[in-house]
């Protein structure tokens, strides 16, 4: 296998752009205008996360993104029927798997994919069927990771918030997880996405650090920068980050 490090892509969350329009009820701020200006911008995937009681991303959202994405789609979910169902009309470039409840406030832990092994293989057989990158959302047990390359996936998605945690105190150790299971995911043949608290103060040392990583998924923290930076400075720092040590 080639040791060249692959671009890494950032894909824009636009979720809590939803999160505010839906305070007021109206259209302001518009996702569809905000996911075109990402992209504009310099973004190459937009993510969004439509959860059951459509409390930021809508069913309705979705749909309409989906002309106006002309970068990598991505829809994150729990795969339930009615998420099945959605994405399937919808077909993305990309659907990422996360084991969720419905009621969950943000993704905190990635598949136990040995004891889903069953329903995780069937899932992506029915998007591998549908022409539809899967990527399932892990955390850094090799292992597990193991598991996950025997699904069929396509990629994983590596949890991030432990690094970010750890990220101030002592890097090295943060990232070294990391590191391991980017080697183990790569070493299968799999790809490696990442994602969850990934910001402009650890995203470079976690870029130079992977051996290959394929795209980072951000919506939380770029957006909160975006109120200071504004969002077309922001996409170009956070694409800085990810650009500044490719060889």
């Amino acid at each position: 296998m080639s040791t060249k490090k692959p671009h890494t892509r950032l894909s824009v969350n636009i979720n809590k752009i939803a999160t505010l329009r839906n305070a007021r009820g109206e259209n302001r701020p518009s996702v569809e205008q905000v996911a075109a200006d990402c992209q504009r911008f310099g973004a190459e995937g937009i993510t969004v996360h439509p959860r059951p009681d459509e409390r930021h991303i809508r069913r309705a959202d979705v749909f309409n993104l989906r002309p106006l994405v002309g970068v990598e789609f991505n829809i994150e979910g729990y795969p339930s029927p009615e998420f099945m169902d959605l994405v399937l009309k919808v077909r993305p470039e990309q659907v990422t798997l996360v084991p969720d409840a419905a009621d969950a406030l943000t993704s905190s832990a990635g598949w136990d994919v040995e004891a889903n092994m069953e329903f995780l293989t069937s899932i992506v057989e029915r998007l591998k069927g549908a022409g539809i990158r899967s990527s399932i959302f892990v955390g850094t047990d090799t292992a597990n990771i193991k598991a996950a390359a025997a699904t069929g996936t396509d990629r994983v998605e590596l949890y991030t918030k432990p690094y970010a945690d750890l990220y101030p105190k002592d890097p090295a150790a943060a990232v070294a997880p990391y590191v391991e299971a980017s080697r183990a995911a790569h070493n299968l043949g799999l790809g490696i996405n990442a994602g969850h608290d990934l910001d402009l103060n650890n995203l470079a040392y976690f870029r130079r650090a992977l051996p290959w990583l394929h795209e980072v998924s951000i919506g939380h923290a770029l957006i909160c920068d975006a109120l200071y930076l504004g969002l077309e400075e922001t996409v170009r720092r956070y694409k800085e980050c990810l650009t500044e040590t490719e060889n």
